[in-house]
């Protein structure tokens, strides 16, 4: 089985990439990230047709996210996190597939830094934490996966000064990272690659893709008792390459 997360940048523009790679990689499930579009502009008649059942939460301008499911029809648990009945930011969906919970998640950015926006990233983390110590006190096979906007470590970033004040590097950020990993969370991709210097998204400017400047923001994020099936992991580095292509690229995981 093969799980990815993909943070598409605007489903619509971008439904082709996205089609092509679905056709090329085939996993079974797939969390998107930043659909950026209205509830009924999700093109699920392109979804449907590439052979994937999918449930949605979108937004019009911003946000959105969705989890698709090869040859089945994901069954949602979750719509929104809880915790903030005022927050209309759709930036959670969960949903049960083939006998896995997976949560998708597009965490806030937080930038600029300090600031409101900041607070909000926190407080934001800090609900998602405490929902996520609830899947994993279940006992399920969970996976939280998705844009988590936070850079875990200074080797998940290039060499850099540009990014000191960023919100996706600072301390705060880093701790609620690390937090999820002491509620017992294991790092796929980092559990794979140990040592490696792995980058899942490029900034469109200053050529950072061309430099290989990038950035570790797209995580996939396991319970132990999913984490024992893991048996590889990765990016797709070229679909970053393709021309007007999301500054993400796919991340998987494939478990046996």
């Amino acid at each position: 089985m093969k799980i990815a997360t993909f943070n598409v940048n605007n489903i619509n523009k971008r439904l082709n990439i996205l089609l092509a790679w679905l056709a090329a990689t085939q996993p079974e499930i797939v969390c998107l990230q930043e659909l950026k579009a209205a509830e009924p502009d999700f093109p699920l008649a392109a979804i449907q047709a590439a052979g994937y059942g999918a449930v949605w939460r979108g937004q019009s301008t911003w946000n959105g996210v969705a989890i698709l499911a090869r040859g089945s029809e994901p069954v949602p648990t979750r719509t929104e996190l809880p915790g903030d009945p005022e927050d209309t930011q759709s930036r959670y969906i969960e949903a049960a597939v083939n006998g896995i919970i997976v949560a998708c998640l597009y965490a806030p950015n937080g930038n600029p830094q300090p600031g409101p926006k900041f607070d909000y990233k926190l407080a934001w983390h800090q609900r998602f934490e405490a929902h996520a110590a609830g899947l994993l006190a279940t006992g399920l096979p969970v996976a939280l996966v998705g844009d988590y906007n936070i850079v875990p470590e200074p080797r998940d970033i290039y060499a850099s000064k540009s990014y000191d004040d960023n919100a996706l590097v600072q301390p705060e950020s880093r701790a609620a990272f690390a937090r999820l990993i002491d509620q017992g969370w294991v790092d796929a991709l980092r559990k794979m690659h140990p040592k490696e210097t792995i980058y899942t998204f490029w900034d469109y400017r200053r050529n950072r893709w061309q430099r290989d400047a990038g950035l570790r923001l797209d995580h996939l994020l396991l319970s132990k008792k999913l984490a024992r099936r893991l048996t590889g992991a990765g990016v797709d580095r070229e679909v970053r390459a393709l021309e007007d292509a999301s500054d993400h690229a796919p991340v998987w995981v494939t478990l046996k």
